[in-house]
């Protein structure tokens, strides 16, 4: 899930939304201003109303973020780089670089977030009860309702079950018990989807039974819990192949490079670079690797500026740029991955002076995939059918 704007960062983390957000904040707004606060409170006007039915909305969205705050933190101080957190529809997503290092930060990264939750429910009950006592009106209906999504969300996120932060739990259980992470993987992510359907058939029997639009709600829930836990069981398995073969097996090697001093007018006269890369790393006039330009970077570039602007202007400095040495197994680096030029991962030999390498994108992993696949169907005793490294 991408980000369609930033708000900043907080704590050095980058805050992101999703467009979706608005439909939650709608659904909020809707749902309190013109049902559950005019039902309790009668004799107050629409714009109160409204007021605090935004208000609601900006504090449930704050206590989403407080959730994700909560393992990004955690994260942090277990040594796992956080990338930021996006809010969307359905909620919101911590994106690490790495997975945990072992089963207990794992442990605690995924039980963060329900106990932040849970800590805010605490919160808002105890305004709730001093909003009572100080007679507020319909402002104690807005926290009263803050109290109880909070305990919602700590109570639903518990559940054990992938993506949710209980499924993540049963994962750091099982693995330090087996001591099988990708096994613990496809285990709570199989836990995931049985618990994702039940969800999905028990919201449509809700619906058809009450007709109440809600019980979909339930259901949209399920079915993104679902496909979450399957893409994460698929992602399981990948990494379970990938395991054991170092990132120099599956880099490009030698990618082509372009000076950082080098105008954008200069780069598109290059036949051999101009637009027939999606990504170039960047390096200085040592050779050193300092970052990455892309195809959409070079084209946002005004025409009256190809003569003026270098490449150094407008491409991804290297601490916004994925890397990694080339003896890093491929499997941990599967989960930095992601569609896109800008995602693409600079293979860095770390010495006295960094060199790069490789460069390494989804294409070259899928084509390691699809050849230990099929060494892995050849019959037994076949020539290649071992892999040596």
């Amino acid at each position: 899930m991408r980000a369609t704007f930033t708000l900043g960062r907080i704590a050095g983390v980058r805050i992101g939304v999703h467009w979706s957000v608005a439909v939650i904040f709608a659904v909020i707004a809707i749902g309190l201003g013109t049902g559950r606060l005019p039902d309790a409170y009668p004799d107050r006007g629409a714009l109160s109303y409204t007021l605090l039915a935004l208000l609601a909305g900006v504090l449930f969205l704050a206590s989403l973020l407080a959730h994700e705050m909560a393992h990004a933190l955690l994260a942090r101080r277990s040594g796992v780089p956080v990338d930021d957190i996006v809010l969307w529809l359905l909620g919101g997503a911590t994106r690490t670089r790495a997975e945990a290092p072992d089963p207990k930060a794992e442990f605690r990264i995924a039980g963060a977030g329900p106990m932040a939750s849970f800590a805010l429910g605490v919160l808002f009950t105890a305004l709730t009860w001093i909003l009572v006592a100080a007679d507020a009106g319909p402002v104690v209906e807005v926290f009263a309702w803050l109290a109880v999504i909070n305990f919602l969300l700590a109570l639903f996120n518990a559940f054990p079950a992938a993506p949710l932060d209980g499924g993540r739990l049963l994962r750091a259980a099982l693995w330090r018990r087996s001591g099988n992470r990708p096994k613990a993987t496809a285990q709570s992510s199989a836990a995931g989807q049985v618990f994702g359907w039940i969800l999905v058939t028990a919201g449509l029997v809700a619906f058809l039974w009450t007709g109440a639009f809600g019980a979909l709600w339930l259901a949209l829930v399920g079915w993104f819990v679902a496909g979450a836990a399957s893409l994460e069981g698929q992602q399981a398995r990948m990494r379970q192949l990938l395991a054991g073969v170092p990132v120099r097996e599956t880099m490009t090697p030698g990618p082509a490079t372009v000076p950082a001093d080098e105008t954008v007018g200069a780069l598109l006269s290059e036949p051999s670079h101009g637009l027939t890369h999606p990504a170039l790393p960047v390096v200085s006039a040592s050779g050193a690797p300092i970052g990455l330009v892309t195809q959409d970077q070079i084209n946002e570039v005004p025409l009256e500026k190809h003569r003026v602007l270098t490449v150094a202007e407008i491409m991804l400095p290297l601490d916004r740029v994925r890397t990694t040495p080339p003896e890093t197994d491929l499997a941990d680096l599967l989960p930095q991955l992601e569609p896109g030029p800008e995602h693409r991962v600079l293979v860095i030999e770390r010495a006295e002076r960094p060199r790069l390498l490789g460069i390494v994108s989804p294409s070259d992993v899928n084509r390691t995939i699809r050849r230990l696949t099929a060494e892995t169907r050849q019959p037994a005793g076949s020539v290649g059918g071992g892999r040596v490294h």
